[in-house]
């Protein structure tokens, strides 16, 4: 029997069915849901970032979901410590805590360990931010693929915050995020964790994200994004950078029609869900179910549980 607390952890590629999975959990035993998408944190954005609608919120307690303003920066080091704490809370209250998202980084910095990167310059940041400014991400993300292939295939080439993160750390450390990450020394999260994994082929997948981004649009993405436009029309704040509010903001910012944002917006979904196909395939840990298989998945954790209580 394990001593260390357990943790499941549901993840998978956008639009696999996780929350469905969590909330059928929920019906067999005491969980409580903690977020670890990295856009799903935004309190303008429930729509668009598909974050837990009010009928799944009732069925168990949720944390860590849309309680960030547009202006603020989310990182994982920051997550770590903010799921830490909610994951010592819910034990606390005799519920057990289950991870749900699609941020491979975000999950590996909590069970592995967040990377023990030093301070970054000023001069350097500034100097990386002046570049983003006169160049675009674009560039910074042509020079990350040179040095650090692998960490530029995780981030798309118009994330301003992440490129100029991997430029700064590079010019500063002389190390690629990539060696940060994999060589430097950890210290892991003292939990016992069952990695769950919901996937479905990118084929197969990318008309059913085609057909929830047209249900998003249906259901009032537009109405956010003008409300958050409104409130911060600053395209450099980092709620805008997520993928469905960087492309209507593109659109109310007269830089594209609205047919254009969709099919950018459908574009971009399918090259993150490869993305995060590609991160979590990686993972040999993953027991890994169908979508809409949630009799396997309870199955497997009622199980798992068992196995640690003999």
């Amino acid at each position: 029997m394990s001593e260390q607390p357990p943790i499941v952890c549901l993840l998978g590629p956008t639009g696999t069915g996780k929350t469905g999975a969590a909330i059928a959990l929920s019906r067999r035993m005491p969980v409580s849901v903690i977020n670890f998408d990295s856009r799903q944190v935004y309190a303008d954005f429930p729509i668009i970032t598909a974050q837990p609608d009010q009928e799944e919120r009732a069925a168990c307690p949720h944390h860590l979901y849309g309680f960030l303003s547009i202006e603020v920066k989310m990182t994982a080091a920051r997550f770590v410590d903010l799921a830490v704490d909610k994951i010592g809370k819910v034990r606390a209250e005799g519920r057990l805590p289950v991870l749900v998202g699609g941020t491979g980084m975000y999950l590996r910095s909590l069970l592995s360990g967040i990377a023990p990167i030093p301070e970054i310059p000023e001069p350097v940041r500034a100097g990386v931010l002046a570049r983003i400014e006169v160049e675009g991400p674009q560039v910074l993300h042509a020079e990350l693929e040179r040095v650090d292939p692998d960490y530029a295939a995780k981030i798309h080439p118009n994330d301003t915050q992440r490129n100029a993160r991997a430029a700064e750390v590079y010019a500063a450390t002389g190390r690629t995020m990539t060696w940060w990450h994999t060589e430097s020394e950890h210290t892991p999260a003292p939990f016992n964790a069952l990695k769950v994994g919901m996937r479905l082929g990118l084929d197969e997948l990318t008309p059913h994200l085609a057909r929830r981004i047209g249900v998003m649009l249906e259901q009032g993405a537009m109405d956010e994004a003008v409300a958050a436009f409104e409130k911060c029309p600053d395209p450099d704040a980092p709620g805008w950078t997520g993928i469905g509010c960087a492309e209507l903001l593109a659109f109310l910012r007269d830089e594209m029609s609205l047919d254009q944002a969709r099919e950018k917006w459908i574009r971009n979904t399918r090259a993150y869900a490869k993305r995060q196909l590609t991160w979590f395939n990686k993972d040999a840990d993953i027991h890994w179910f169908a979508p809409g298989d949630n009799d396997g998945v309870c199955g497997l954790v009622e199980a798992w549980l068992a196995d640690r209580e003999d």
